[in-house]
């Protein structure tokens, strides 16, 4: 046993860091916490200073059984958890745990994961920083407080199983108010003209816009308006009364932190905060390169853009040696850290500037890739010149043509504008959008004549604001101080792991369920101080100032309980429970008679549920929205309703329902078409990864659709499948740790694993994880069982059938290691073992295109000579 042990978080960083301490270091990794506040307990006592109560995890036990006897016959323990509240935590009570003393217990913090990173941090390491561990504390028993003792009350008001946070529910009301501010936005109609114009002697036109109508601004309402001026500027004579010119610089953004990470990559990668923190941990903690584990990035969790002496020199020195002396600014960029930053953190950045995106392409899995690159491109833009533009704006004026008294006559006065790069800079590197708006001008001079090619009315209506995304919602938590970097991605997962926010229509727009605006309303209504925004960022700033040494995290604590106390008691004498609220009080349960209630499913819909539940089971919807048409159902003859989709799909419905369940579709005339019936899969979409329904169509057969984006595929032929699926070795697949050399799927009795290419002069192997294997591929075959398609997919020992209906139908088929080819005429399809629900039989991969079959008979039965395996006494 070494003399020194050292415990990380996760087994990848413990990997990453033994190769830099050598033999006289044991790298041990604990998990992440090994302690907490009890589950099922409240764990806090209030009455003695909310002194909490902590206990080992039960999935902790045997890790510090272990780690406690390394720990007795080492000299030195070093605890080196991340550079944080949470990891500081991490450390405190490890050291509680293993029972170590101060002077045994050494703390090692470092922000990136290299050789000299590492020796430093273990040069000189330091004493558990309690300001960082109260802070956290502080946190986790404020989130137990208030999980603990609100969660209960809205489950008996609203919904059992419900929660509420102090960060949470007020991410929410963010979410609730937007949508409040769309529903109650009253579009304005508006008018705008625009002429397109081309000088004399040049072939080019340009757009200018109406801007001033005789000397004020233009106003245009109607389209009775619009029309009335484009017939009095259409025979006018235009001319360029001036020109202005001047140059623009965009400087380039700083690198990344935390939020402006998790908002890049998911407007740029389509990665959830969630997806783009788990990624970029793995990267942080160590990679699987040249031979070994490396850190590739520093740490993931931050709220400053501050950059090391180092890392800025040798950027600038790729930048000169890459793009030359024209990009590099004279003096490096310094960019202005949040107010809550920690100096002592660095930004996000690549641990080194040399090891470029290009050359591990080929060892990093698909997403990690693109996420390195976002990060690589980003930092080396950061330290780059501005991009300058060449801004012209141009004054043009109408006037008689026949020099008639101007004052007599409509004036209007048009702008045209125009953008064009003059030096890429920093875009040279991290491309910006293009505007649509932008348009490069013809050579123009003041006075010139110009003719009118077009004058153009267009309608416009004011737009209400946007629905929250993942990445605004961080953007707008960041902004309000609510939260801190490591809670944004786990808030908002929340959120949608509760159903009170979904996807709406098919885009990243979130707009919150019924359960989450009542959520909000009766919080918001019983809770006033604990769900206002000023009073949750000074929460955060008073954990901050904890973390300083400048506040004792018992006292605020106590200032918090007093009034939420308080509040608390008085919302459960006077919080209504929705079931008593008015909404269906008058209506009948269509099973039994009794009066209907109102009620909240699990996927956070509200609905009329029988007062008499769980005796009767009777539902029925609330159709708020519901509009009456001129179609009648062709079923029953009753009239039918327009109603909305809760994904926003407008469509028909019966209003008898529910003794009439006809629900149809509406074309784009209004007219009620046949819905194309609709099975559910258990095939997650590629792109979302939300359910997909095969669609049943008269005039293309089935289609497998996805229920949120607008991904759809035709099930294909199982010969296409098998091709598209063959290759599990791809560019992405890492190289071989011990040479370096591309790997090799090989099978064992355990199943598929990696291998070297150059066995056995190497013997290098690692597992095949299960997010290398190909994603499943959607198949022309039915199930015999249930009849929905096919899925092709790999598991641990190849390639099988699985049906798409998943957990209802298990039905599974197994694929031979090898396929006799189809005897069918001009066919290069191959057969394989298919089955009815009454009989097996060989059929086509080409099917339906292929139809061959042929009928597998059953061997008849004879004598078998089994030898009997003896009985281990």
């Amino acid at each position: 046993m070494p003399e020194n042990l050292v415990i990380v978080e996760s087994p990848a960083k413990a990997r990453t860091i033994a190769r830099y301490l050598g033999k006289n270091y044991a790298v041990e990794a604990s998990g992440g916490h090994v302690r907490d506040l009890p589950p099922r307990k409240f764990g806090v006592d209030v009455e003695n200073d909310f002194e909490p109560s902590y206990e080992l995890m039960p999935r902790s036990r045997k890790t510090i059984s272990k780690l406690k006897k390394n720990a007795v016959k080492a000299k030195v323990v070093y605890l080196a958890p991340d550079p944080d509240r949470e990891g500081e935590a991490i450390a405190w009570h490890l050291m509680n745990a293993l029972d170590l003393n101060g002077k045994k217990a050494r703390r090692a913090t470092f922000h990136e994961i290299t050789r000299p990173a590492i020796h430093e941090a273990f040069k000189k390491p330091t004493k558990i920083d309690m300001n960082l561990v109260n802070a956290q504390q502080a946190r986790r028993i404020l989130d137990r407080v208030v999980g603990y003792e609100l969660s209960p009350l809205i489950s008996k008001k609203i919904l059992r199983g419900l929660s509420a946070g102090r960060v949470q529910s007020v991410a929410l009301r963010l979410v609730v108010e937007r949508e409040d501010e769309i529903d109650a936005f009253e579009p304005r109609e508006y008018w705008e003209i625009t002429a397109g114009l081309q000088p004399e002697d040049e072939t080019v036109a340009f757009e200018a816009k109406l801007e001033k109508l005789d000397g004020k601004k233009a106003k245009i309402n109607d389209r009775e308006g619009a029309l009335k001026v484009v017939e009095a500027l259409k025979n006018r004579q235009y001319h360029i009364e001036s020109i202005e010119k001047r140059k623009t610089g965009s400087k380039p953004a700083p690198p990344f932190i935390t939020s402006s990470m998790q908002r890049a990559a998911s407007s740029m990668l389509n990665m959830s905060p969630g997806q783009t923190m788990r990624e970029a941990q793995k990267l942080y903690e160590g990679v699987d390169i040249n031979g070994g584990s490396e850190g590739l990035i520093t740490y993931m969790r931050t709220d400053s853009t501050n950059v090391s002496k180092d890392a800025l020199s040798a950027v600038r020195a790729h930048i000169k040696e890459n793009y030359g002396d024209k990009y590099l600014p004279g003096k490096p960029n310094f960019f202005k850290s949040p107010k809550a930053a920690q100096a002592a953190h660095e930004a996000i950045r690549p641990t080194s500037i040399a090891r470029a995106p290009e050359s591990l392409k080929s060892r990093l899995p698909k997403r990690q890739w693109q996420l390195y690159d976002l990060i690589y491109r980003r930092f080396v833009a950061s330290q780059m010149k501005p991009a300058v533009y060449a801004l012209t704006k141009v004054k043009i004026r109408t006037s008689s043509p026949d020099k008639t008294d101007p004052k007599s006559e409509l004036q209007g006065i048009f702008m045209a504008k125009g953008r064009e790069m003059i030096f890429d800079g920093y875009t040279r590197v991290m491309q910006r959008k293009a505007d649509d708006k932008d348009q490069i001008l013809p050579p123009l001079h003041e006075q010139a004549i110009l003719d009118l090619l077009n004058l153009e009315p267009s309608q416009h209506f004011t737009q209400p604001p946007p629905r929250f995304t993942e990445a605004s919602l961080v953007r707008e938590l960041e902004r309000k101080g609510i939260g801190r970097p490591s809670t944004y991605a786990p808030t908002i997962s929340t959120l949608f792991k509760r159903n009170y926010v979904r996807r709406q229509n098919r885009s990243k727009a979130i707009e919150p369920t019924d359960l989450g605006k009542v959520v909000v309303e009766k919080l918001v209504k019983h809770f006033p101080t604990e769900m206002d925004y000023d009073f949750t960022r000074d929460m955060e700033e008073n954990l901050d100032r904890v973390e300083e040494g400048k506040a004792d995290w018992r006292e605020t604590l106590r200032e918090f309980y007093g009034r939420f106390k308080t509040d608390l008691e008085e919302a459960k004498k006077k919080m209504v429970s929705v079931s008593e609220s008015d909404n269906g009080k008058d209506t009948e349960c269509p099973e039994c008679g009794k009066k209907m209630i109102l009620r909240y499913s699990r996927t956070g819909d509200k609905f009329l549920g029988c007062s008499g539940f769980p005796e009767c089971k009777g539902t029925m919807p609330l159709d708020d929205d519901s509009e009456e048409t001129e179609h009648t159902c062709p079923n029953c003859g009753k009239m039918l309703m327009k109603r909305t989709s809760r994904r926003g799909n407008p469509f028909l419905s019966c209003s008898g329902y529910p003794d009439c369940e006809t629900a149809m579709g509406i074309d784009k005339e209004g007219n009620p078409v046949e819905l194309n019936r609709r099975d559910a899969t258990r095939f997650g979409c590629p792109q979302c990864g939300d359910k997909t329904y095969l669609e049943h169509r008269d005039e293309g057969g089935a289609m497998v659709v996805c229920g949120r984006c607008r991904w759809q595929k035709q099930p294909g032929q199982l010969e296409d499948a098998l091709k598209e699926t063959e290759n599990i070795v791809d560019e992405h697949t890492p190289h071989c740790e011990k040479c370096n050399s591309p790997m090799q799927v090989r099978t064992s009795r355990k199943g598929m694993f990696l291998g070297c290419s150059k066995y056995p002069d190497c013997d290098g192997t690692r597992p095949l994880g299960k997010d290398e294997l190909p994603a499943p591929v959607i198949t022309a075959e039915k199930c015999e069982k249930c009849g929905l398609p096919l899925l092709l997919r790999w598991g641990k020992y190849g390639r099988f059938l699985a049906c798409s209906g998943f957990p209802k139908c298990k039905n599974t088929w197994r694929l031979p290691s090898s396929m006799k080819e189809c005897p069918q005429e001009g066919c290069d399809g191959r057969l394989t073992s298919k089955s009815t629900q009454d009989e097996q039989y060989l059929g086509c991969t080409r099917y339906p295109e292929c139809e061959y079959t042929k009928k597998i008979e059953k061997k008849a039965a004879g004598k078998t000579n089994k030898k009997k395996k003896k009985k281990k006494r």
